[in-house]
Formats: C-alpha cells, sequence, structure tokens
C-alpha cells in the first residue's frame, strides 16, 4: 500500500488545484493552526521522539500513539519558536493528513506529494524543510512497529 492517507489525498488534491499564490496562502493558513498539533493536556503517547536536528532551526517533538484494536495512529508535533512558516505548515498537513493512518502505512506514504502542496518555486528555496516533519513521523513509526515485532517475538 503506498497511495496516499485519503484525508492526505484531499488535502493535496486541494493544493495541487490552486495557484501558486493561493497554496501561498493556505499554506500561512495552516502554519498559523500547527499549535494545534501539540499534544492535548492529559494525552499519553507510546512514543515521544523531541530532539533538534540540523536541518531544523530549533527542537521538535514527535509524539505517537497508536490505537491497539485499530493500529490507527495519532501523531502530535510540537514546534519550536523559530521553526519557519513552512515547517509549521507541513506539520499541519501532516497531523490532519495522517490522522487514522497505520503506522506500517505511514512508513510508505512516498513523499512525491509535497511538491503538489507547497508548489515548485518554494521547493527549490525551502527543499529540505518541506520533507523534515514526514521524515521525523517516519523514523517514529518505524521504531515502533521495531518494538512491537520485538515484543511479539518475545512472547
Amino acid at each position: 500500500m503506498s497511495a496516499l492517507p485519503p484525508k492526505l489525498e484531499e488535502i493535496v488534491d486541494l493544493f495541487a488545484s490552486l495557484p501558486e499564490e493561493e497554496k501561498r496562502e493556505n499554506l500561512i493558513l495552516y502554519s498559523d493552526s500547527a499549535k494545534g498539533c501539540a499534544p492535548k493536556e492529559g494525552e499519553s503517547f507510546d512514543l515521544e521522539d523531541i530532539r533538534k536536528d540540523e536541518e531544523c532551526a530549533d527542537t521538535v517533538g514527535i509524539f505517537l500513539r497508536v490505537d491497539p484494536a485499530t493500529e490507527a495512529a495519532t501523531v502530535r508535533v510540537t514546534l519550536g519558536p523559530q521553526v519557519q512558516t513552512l515547517t509549521k505548515a507541513m506539520t499541519t498537513i501532516l497531523c490532519r493528513g495522517l490522522a487514522g493512518t497505520t503506522p506500517r502505512h505511514i512508513l510508505e506514504v512516498p513523499s512525491d506529494f509535497v511538491p503538489r502542496i507547497v508548489g515548485g518555486e518554494l521547493i527549490r528555496a525551502r527543499s529540505q524543510t518541506t520533507y523534515y516533519v514526514l521524515s521525523r513521523i517516519k523514523g517514529i513509526c518505524k521504531v515502533y512497529l521495531d518494538r512491537k515485532r520485538a515484543a511479539e517475538a518475545a512472547a
């Protein structure tokens, strides 16, 4: 399975239909909603990965919770104050677009949808940051699946 999750596909299709200027305006709107992707008070997670990488201007936290019955993932992300608008926008798009998807499906999500959202000009200017949050989310899903596989092998 390598198709985009339905919610992410819907967002990608919306952006693909917009001219460059409207893409930027919508990215700014998504960026303004990035704080809503942070963990909510009282939420608990199966995994938390909080660190500062070279690719990002600030510390980024990725939080993953997986429903044991449905395998549906909930991804939350915290961003520092220096993180740029495009990274904030991609964070919101990914948190909304990947909601309810299994960790295994998240690992298989191709990254070729990013230029359809961001547009050619911005992808050339900010190529590293546009993929950063997706690569971190995939990383935490891989750790989750590796630990689950190890626990099942030990049982």
